[in-house]
């Protein structure tokens, strides 16, 4: 494969390269798979999108093309990326660089001043991208700042940035979603140590591109559509109804009036939003919308897409990092190339592979988000024992989770650790509450936290109550700190500190155990106290000579068993004296009475 396109790859290809189309990307990409360029017109502005032709270098069967859609996707990760293709063709080949004539296929649309596309055309072309342009960069131009290099395609950014104030405030008349998810970027260093998390600024620039890009999408899902091409589509089904309900509750408690029943269901969504924008728990209510969603994926039956409010919507825009572009521009060029080698697919061929691109999706989505908490938890590290401010992002049946106003991170309150009293997890109203005292935690309430402990393996950080932590130590293990409890409340104003590393004490404060003889000694005095000797003589005098006559004859009669000199008739004698005593013992006593 060439490092550079050859000229014989330009014959029957339109020649765009006098035409000043730019790329708008990020500050850090190599991969630049779009240029734009609008042109005003009597009528309003004709639009050309150009995506690298990837299609062109990598055909189907081929050991690449099988690598490729293995794959599936390109996985983005702090400071490096997992790419879909060989680097050489990702930041190369097909990387629409400045200056250098590159292949592309073009979506030229036309549109009014309402914003409404009037007519789409799709072709091979070669271009030459007149500038490289960041977002900061575009934003700088559209806000009035001047920027000297960018001097020649000033009116490009500015024409394109008015037509993509038209085209989103149509689609959000039409029921667009719009939904503000925070990007974070993190700051590693050459080790891989995070330095620092910020949260991105989401610019109009970044709005332009993706409008433009949207309308390319739409343009080609309704080309397949009026051709009726068996093609994949990208869906997204409307929220089920129980997720509608638990999103409701939670809008409630935010203190929203609105209700879905009735009118669209994407303009009462937005309208609800709108009545937070501004506000700290703003982040909360988009990210809990979000996670009402169904997940989007790729299909060959075309339903629609809910969040974007398109009747036809497909991927064709990033054919360097998504297999599914790839796919539609084959079919693409088979319309609009007949001749040509790129074939149709079979339905079954289409929705396996719907299937496939979709799991890949999922997959690359769960390694970016594992990797980038298992970095905020590294960063997090060293603010162990620090206190935040945050708000409860989420209530479940175990604690409720804490998303941090400094940073974009969130962690988990234990439910043993909010209260002292037991906590029951009210799923209507979608709270933890304490039924005797009525403290509640719901999603939403501001909470100072502090860091207790972050497990980096598992990407896990653990907060705990400010108020309620005594001490904590800078180690993982998260049982190595010291908690103090609240008083119990059956406990009569006493209270109990519970420490997991009880304090030494030393010898002499040790209490010492008494000995066996000073436990006898101490029983045979009560024995004695209470065993005194009555008052009256004659009784006392009888019992002690009981006593004495009682002992005589227990050691005579000891002796008698032990001695082996005595026969049985000396035995005998001993016997019968011992019963004359007791006879005349018990007649005494009765003579007594």
């Amino acid at each position: 494969m060439p490092a550079e396109p050859q000229n014989s790859d330009f014959s029957n290809r339109r020649d765009l390269r006098s035409k000043n189309l730019i790329t708008i990307d990020g500050q850090t990409a190599k991969d630049f798979d779009d240029a734009v360029l609008v042109e005003p017109e009597a009528d309003g502005f004709r639009l050309f999108v150009a995506i690298a032709d990837v299609s062109h270098y990598v055909q189907v069967g081929t050991a690449l093309d099988k690598e490729a859609y293995l794959r599936g996707t390109s996985v983005y990760f702090p400071n490096f990326v997992v790419p879909m293709l060989p680097e050489a063709i990702s930041n190369g080949l097909c990387s629409l660089m400045p200056n250098v004539p590159r292949l592309c296929l073009v979506s030229e649309m036309k549109f009014n001043f309402e914003g409404e596309m009037k007519s789409s055309e799709f072709y091979e072309g070669v271009m030459e991208s007149k500038a490289r342009v960041t977002y900061g960069e575009a934003q700088e131009v559209i806000d009035g700042s001047p920027i000297d290099r960018l001097k020649h395609v000033k009116q490009n950014i500015l024409k394109a940035a008015d037509l993509a104030r038209i085209l989103m405030a149509k689609r959000f008349r039409e029921g667009s979603l719009d939904l503000e998810i925070p990007e974070t970027t993190l700051e590693i260093d050459a080790a891989g140590v995070p330095l620092d998390v910020i949260r991105s600024a989401r610019l109009f620039a970044h709005r332009l591109i993706e409008e433009l890009m949207l309308a390319a999408n739409v343009a080609v899902a309704q080309f397949f559509m009026k051709r009726d091409v068996p093609a994949i589509y990208r869906v997204h089904d409307s929220p089920h109804a129980a997720a509608l309900t638990q999103l409701e509750k939670y809008l409630k408690n935010f203190g929203s009036k609105v209700v879905f029943d009735s009118g669209k269901l994407q303009k009462r969504l937005t309208k609800a939003l709108k009545e937070f924008e501004g506000k700290p728990e703003a982040q909360v209510l988009n990210i809990l919308t979000l996670r009402s969603m169904n997940q989007a994926k790729y299909h060959m039956t075309n339903i629609g897409h809910f969040g974007l409010g398109f009747d036809d919507y497909t991927h064709f825009t990033s054919p360097i990092r998504r297999y599914p572009d790839l796919i539609v521009h084959r079919l693409v060029k088979n319309q609009v190339m007949p001749k040509s080698r790129y074939r149709l697919l079979s339905e079954d061929d289409l929705i396996t592979s719907g299937v496939h691109l979709s799991a890949c999706e999922q997959r690359a989505a769960k390694a970016e988000r594992q990797l980038m908490s298992i970095k905020k938890a590294r960063f997090m590290e060293k603010h162990v024992g620090e206190k935040f401010q945050g708000l409860i992002s989420s209530v479940v049946r175990f604690g409720v989770f804490v998303l941090l106003r400094e940073f974009d991170i969130d962690g988990l309150i234990r439910i043993e650790e909010l209260s002292p009293e037991k906590l029951e997890f009210d799923e209507d109203n979608l709270k933890l509450i304490a039924r005797r005292s009525g403290l509640s935690f719901q999603v939403g309430d501001a909470l100072e936290i502090v860091v207790e402990s972050v497990d980096i393996d598992l990407g896990q950080i653990t907060f705990a109550l400010a108020n309620k932590v005594k001490s904590v130590s800078k180690n993982k293990n998260k049982n190595s700190f010291r908690r103090t409890e609240r008083p119990r409340r059956d406990d009569k104003k006493s209270s109990r500190t519970e420490v997991l590393r009880p304090k030494s004490v030393s010898n002499s404060e040790k209490p010492k155990k008494p000995t066996l003889v000073e436990l006898l000694q101490k029983r045979i005095e009560q024995n004695s106290k209470t065993s005194a000797p009555r008052k009256n003589e004659h009784t006392g005098q009888r019992k002690t000579e009981h006593l004495a006559q009682k002992k005589e004859k227990s050691l005579g009669a000891g002796s008698a068993s032990k001695s082996p000199g005595k026969n049985p008739e000396e035995r005998g004698k001993t016997k019968n004296n011992r019963r004359r005593v007791r006879k005349t013992r018990f007649s005494g006593a009765r003579k007594k009475t």
